[in-house]
């Protein structure tokens, strides 16, 4: 049976049905209280269901392109060991991390083609996503995967100064497609992408990235980093 959001072509996470369900519930009993609360509710509900949209994305295909996980501006590009949990080795690589805050699509996806090689569930705190140390201090997903050319990488979901769920629908062993979704945060997060060695950015520190469609790099191209400036 189509639900009344897709009556309105509007795509939701099925994640966020019990969230938008207790604020349409909330919304109702304000209402019967007082009408300007009731309208605050509404403007609340409506929010929630943007926030929990799902749109489709057009991702590009061709091997060796590393597609954005989260829709986002990217706040922090810095060469640092991937992390220890995943053993990918001590080598510095480039960690571009993307920031996604309450207005931003939270579903990710995966940057590559490829197959989930160690998946590892952190707890920890829930300081702002943006400050550097939350790549190691917050509570987070770290997910390694490996792309068919053999190519390592990856991906950190990163729980927000009021995120509280991180969603990973991923197993080890499972083969992914880039722009496929794997998961998403709830209200307000970040996600990092380790690249490979030697592959450098193509996004810039303040570019607004679409989860499944910005490319963040090109792993068979032997461009240097990109800069950027606001124009």
């Amino acid at each position: 049976m189509a639900s009344a959001f897709d009556a309105i072509q509007l795509r939701v996470a099925k994640e966020g049905y019990p969230f938008i369900a207790g604020f349409a519930v909330a919304t109702a009993v304000l209402w019967s209280v007082a009408e300007p609360a009731g309208l605050l509710g509404v403007v609340l509900t409506a929010w929630c269901v943007y926030f929990f949209r799902d749109p489709e994305r057009v991702t590009q295909t061709r091997p060796g392109l590393v597609t954005s996980p989260a829709d986002g501006v990217v706040q922090l590009i810095a060469e640092v060991p991937p992390p220890p949990d995943l053993e990918m080795g001590s080598e510095p690589v480039i960690r571009v991390s993307v920031f996604m805050n309450v207005f931003d699509c939270h579903v990710n996806r995966m940057p590559v083609d490829g197959r989930v090689t160690k998946l590892v569930y952190k707890p920890g705190a829930f300081m702002n996503a943006a400050l550097d140390k939350a790549s190691e201090e917050n509570e987070r997903q770290l997910v390694a995967m490996q792309d068919k050319e053999g190519r390592n990488l990856a991906m950190v979901q990163i729980a927000g100064l009021v995120a509280r769920r991180i969603v990973c629908k991923l197993r080890e062993g499972q083969p992914v497609l880039a722009g496929e979704r794997m998961g998403l945060i709830r209200f307000g997060s970040r996600v990092d992408v380790y690249l490979p060695v030697g592959v450098f950015p193509l996004v810039a520190i303040g570019q607004r990235c679409v989860a499944g469609e910005t490319i963040l790099a090109d792993m068979v191209s032997g461009e240097p980093a990109r800069q950027g400036q606001v124009r």
